[in-house]
């Protein structure tokens, strides 16, 4: 047998496949090529499933026990409400405020967006090392990107409703999530992180402009109230009966959505770096405070303060509904915070038993936030249905009797939907998109 005529096909053939790994190679973005932290980060799970808690019902929990402490202690002659924030304060920090401003409660949608940007890096870049053509990165995202727009329909209740006047079909965080996503992943996909970053700047500084100097037909530019803005104006000439009825705002707002996850894909990378874990803290409590002094200075909050005036037209004030600029900036401040306190906690120091309780909320949080958007109302009737008797009961005691009744009933229905979860958990069925 000859060899060197068996082994020149071999070679002929190895050619093409070589040149078509190399030019796949040269096509991966340098970023990913770097090795990611080895384990999984559990602070972004655990930092996800902080803020599902407060959109799946953990409001109503923390409301009912702190009110039931409140009261027990004072039947022992023990009040500490002077010592504590006001029930007005926080009762205002619980509830969106009515157009300007940010509460703790504006927080939660942001924060959503955030965290999805975060945990991009880690995905992405796992596909692309296992060789993933950029085709196949476009299907998984643009499947991803229906899949949550479908979902968001139905957390509305319009997916079968054809009523013109009804059909919502920009209304729900998880279509904002779905415009975040998508830019996000193309950038992610394409441009390194430098240019990652100075595209976030320029969709957020973009949006200002556009909502600074673009007037309004018929009114001056500039103009931000609830039934007159630029992003409202866009929003009622082209969806026209498809809005939601609200003050918020999508299509023009898709700049923010975009800018806000963009902002979570950097503290990705931040995580993803070989620095010491103790100086990616650092870095992370860093960008959060500059996030938050730009804030500031951007919505002209520091206007008189230090002799300092800020007076002018550039000035944008923080405005959830129409999720400016400035708000973003603030939110994803707050945010980089949120997660350097639960990477140090969780991942550097090692105190991780306590955001088990969390974990099980990020790890299916998207099966998670459809049933509290679809079938909350019903696991709110097996829990009255469950506790119900004993809450009537205690009812009729003296304090605390009557507020330990209300926890009971909103702590049943929290817990059954926990425990659905947690099975969920340990039979490893995680639901994803």
């Amino acid at each position: 047998m000859d060899l060197a005529s068996e082994a020149a096909p071999v070679a002929v053939r190895s050619k093409p496949a070589r040149a078509a790994r190399a030019e796949q190679a040269a096509e991966r973005p340098a970023w990913a090529a770097a090795a990611a932290p080895a384990g999984r980060v559990a602070s972004i799970d655990a930092l996800r499933g902080f803020d599902m808690f407060w959109i799946a019902g953990g409001k109503g929990v923390v409301v009912a026990l702190a009110v039931l402490v409140i009261a027990a202690l004072k039947a022992v002659h023990l009040d500490i409400t002077p010592y504590f924030p006001s029930a007005a304060w926080f009762h205002h920090q619980m509830n969106h405020p009515a157009w300007r401003g940010f509460t703790a409660w504006d927080m939660i949608m942001p924060l959503f967006l955030f965290i999805v940007g975060a945990a991009m890096p880690f995905s992405f870049a796992k596909r692309i090392q296992k060789g993933q053509s950029t085709a196949a990165l476009y299907v998984k995202v643009f499947r991803r990107v229906a899949i949550l727009w479908v979902l968001g329909m139905i957390a509305q209740g319009n997916l079968l409703d054809f009523r013109y006047a009804r059909l919502h079909l920009f209304s729900n965080t998880l279509q904002a999530i779905a415009i975040g996503y998508l830019v996000a992943a193309v950038a992610l996909i394409h441009l390194p992180i430098v240019l990652q970053a100075l595209l976030c700047a320029a969709l957020l500084v973009g949006y200002w402009l556009l909502l600074l100097l673009v007037p309004v037909p018929g009114h001056a530019a500039g103009i931000l109230e609830p039934t007159l803005n630029l992003a409202r104006y866009l929003d009622e000439a082209v969806l026209r009966g498809f809005r939601d009825g609200t003050t918020y705002t999508w299509i023009l707002s898709g700049m923010a959505f975009a800018g806000t996850t963009l902002l979570g894909v950097l503290s990705g990378h931040i995580l993803r770096t070989a620095w010491r874990p103790r100086l990616k803290v650092g870095v992370l409590v860093l960008a959060g405070e500059a996030l938050l002094a730009l804030a500031w200075l951007w919505s002209g909050e520091l206007d008189g303060v230090f002799g300092v005036a800020l007076i002018g037209a550039w000035r944008l004030p923080i405005i959830k509904h129409i999720f400016s600029s400035s708000m973003v900036l603030w939110a994803c401040g707050w945010s980089f915070l949120l997660l350097s306190l639960f990477y140090l906690v969780i991942d550097v120091l090692g105190f991780r038993r306590w955001s088990f309780f969390f974990m099980v909320l990020g790890a299916n949080a998207i099966f998670a936030y459809m049933v509290a958007e679809t079938i909350s109302g019903g696991i709110r009737v097996i829990a009255r249905d469950l506790a119900g008797g004993l809450a009537r009961d205690l009812a009729t005691f003296q304090p605390p009797g009557p507020e330990a009744g209300a926890a009971l009933v909103v702590t049943t229905g929290f817990g059954l939907f926990w425990l659905v979860l947690l099975y969920m958990y340990r039979k490893g069925t995680f639901l994803r998109v």
